[in-house]
């Protein structure tokens, strides 16, 4: 499989940047487009559809393709995988029946592959990514590889989109379908915020609401740990210093962890909302502030799939957090930087709302303030 990355801030500059690829003969069939809110999506369809190219979409927080980070932007990978090997697919989440349309997009890849496995966007900011997962794990097994990030729209959090060839949904799920016969995918999602502080008990939750911590109101107990001073309904920044600085760590039943930031208070009795399911009487843990070492964790741990899993690749994806690029700035781009390095192969990317993919103990999971790296071989006749 080949693979080339381009960027461009226009459908103009990417109509010659795609024309530039292909002076040598470079013929693709898929580009996995992520592009700002801001962009002519339809424009860059028409431009990749006229080429015959297949389209799996995103608008994003912020694109890349190298250590450069695009704003407002259009970053593509392009790559050209035999058509015979993938397949695009498209649906909307109707009356938020996110688990019904995920099993249904199973059961449509399992008749074009024995082995499917996917990469996946999903609009809407309230897409129950959980049950998105559970979808494909009941189809297909818990075995089932499933990679991807929930759509942005530049921070504004009002409407996202997923599209592909003259389609689109501000309240759905695109997905590129993948025949694992003839394509290692593999990934690895990371964190790295240490956690701080003792294990702490949910003692009152509703879904994705958390009443109290230890009994206290969440939001004070959570005051209390950061040393946030200015704790009131005026603090228009209060609920984004707590997402991207001082995220709730929900430990699972193995010990393992996966990041819940709050993303709503309720002032009448400081609870909050969390970006996921936050169980009763389940175990939680403040974290630290970021500093450099989270980032030299997602590079280590990238290190460490190609060591053990992936030497070799001809395409990289990364979901990376958009609170990631909130809390560590202009550091980001070191960290774009050392995953590239790492496989030095093509690369696109997008600052997502969450991201899907498997947690340390194995388990397919939705993080958040997470980085997922996704590495992509053609299998070569002799591979097993």
């Amino acid at each position: 499989m080949q693979a080339k990355s381009i960027k461009g801030n226009s459908p103009e500059t990417i109509q010659a940047a795609l024309a530039q690829s292909m002076t040598d003969g470079f013929k693709p069939t898929l580009a996995i487009v992520f592009l700002s809110i801001k962009q002519d999506r339809a424009a860059i369809c028409t431009i990749l559809g006229k080429e015959d190219i297949a389209i799996y979409g995103a608008t994003t927080n912020g694109e890349f393709i190298d250590e450069e980070l695009g704003k407002e932007s259009v970053a593509i990978l392009l790559l050209d995988i035999d058509k015979a090997h993938f397949t695009i697919l498209l649906d909307d989440f109707n009356n938020k029946n996110y688990r019904d349309v995920s099993k249904a997009l199973a059961e449509k890849a399992l008749q074009s592959f024995a082995h499917p496995a996917f990469l996946v966007s999903c609009s809407e900011i309230s897409t129950d990514a959980e049950e998105v997962l559970h979808g494909f794990e009941e189809v297909i097994g818990e075995q089932v590889n499933v990679f991807g990030g929930l759509a942005g729209d530049d921070y504004n959090y009002t409407e996202q989109f997923v599209f592909t060839n003259g389609k689109e949904s501000n309240a759905g799920i695109v997905a590129v379908a993948l025949n694992e016969e003839k394509i290692f995918i593999k990934g690895r999602a990371t964190c790295g915020w240490n956690a701080a502080g003792t294990t702490k008990t949910i003692t009152k939750s509703e879904g994705r609401r958390v009443y109290t911590i230890d009994d206290v109101p969440a939001l004070d107990i959570t005051a209390k740990f950061s040393g946030i001073k200015n704790v009131t309904e005026e603090n228009k920044d209060l609920i984004m210093e707590m997402a991207t600085n001082f995220p709730l760590q929900l430990q699972k039943e193995n010990g393992a962890s996966v990041m819940r930031p709050a993303y709503q208070i309720n002032w009448d009795d400081h609870s909050y909302i969390c970006s996921g399911l936050m169980p009763q009487g389940s175990k939680v843990r403040f974290s630290l502030q970021p500093d450099f070492d989270v980032i030299e964790k997602v590079i280590q741990e990238c290190e460490l799939l190609k060591a053990t899993e992936m030497p070799d690749a001809d395409a990289v994806i990364v979901y990376s957090c958009a609170g990631r690029l909130i809390s560590l700035g202009p550091l980001m781009a070191n960290e774009i930087e050392g995953i590239k390095n790492v496989w030095k192969v093509p690369m696109v990317g997008f600052f997502s709302n969450a991201e899907l993919a498997r947690a340390t103990n194995g388990n397919l999971e939705m993080h958040n303030i997470t980085t997922c790296c996704v590495v992509l071989k053609e299998r070569t006749p002799s591979a097993p």
